[in-house]
């Protein structure tokens, strides 16, 4: 066989392999019932438990915030990120974590947040005094 042959099935096989690793590790959305049962890092969807609050003290400690999350199935957990609270957190409208589940507590290595639209036509604007506003419309109108 010619060498240039044998290096392009070389690289094919590499192709190969390196795609189906990529699919062995493709995860799906876990809860935290499932993520307490795995001994590997899961990725769990929820909303921020808002009435619970969230600790964030950038003078004491910058890398520890910690908040709690009601996943997909209901179940209401605490959540560790080992870094510091990650910006707009408040608005966000769904969380997906990724991490550990260790004694009842999710220790979150990374936190990825789906945030409103700014296409949303349902928005209202909120000034500094607190009272509420309801965006114009830009419509044209037509002409007859």
């Amino acid at each position: 066989m010619k060498k240039s042959a044998i290096v392009g099935l070389i690289t094919i096989a590499i192709c190969i392999g390196f795609l189906v690793s990529l699919n062995a590790e493709t995860d799906s959305y876990s809860n935290f019932k499932e993520a307490a049962k795995s001994e590997r890092e899961e990725h769990v969807m929820g909303y921020w438990e808002k009435e619970k609050g969230m600790y964030y003290d950038a003078l004491k400690d910058p890398n520890h915030f910690a908040f709690y999350m009601k996943d997909e199935n209901g179940a209401i957990n605490k959540v560790v990120l080992n870094g510091s609270k990650p910006q707009d957190f408040e608005r966000s409208e769904k969380l997906v974590l990724i991490g550990k589940m260790q004694n009842d507590t999710f220790y979150a290595s990374k936190i990825l947040m789906k945030c409103p639209s700014k296409y949303n036509d349902n928005m209202v604007e909120v000034n500094k005094d607190g009272s509420v506003k309801e965006p114009t419309k830009n419509v044209k109108e037509s002409k007859s």
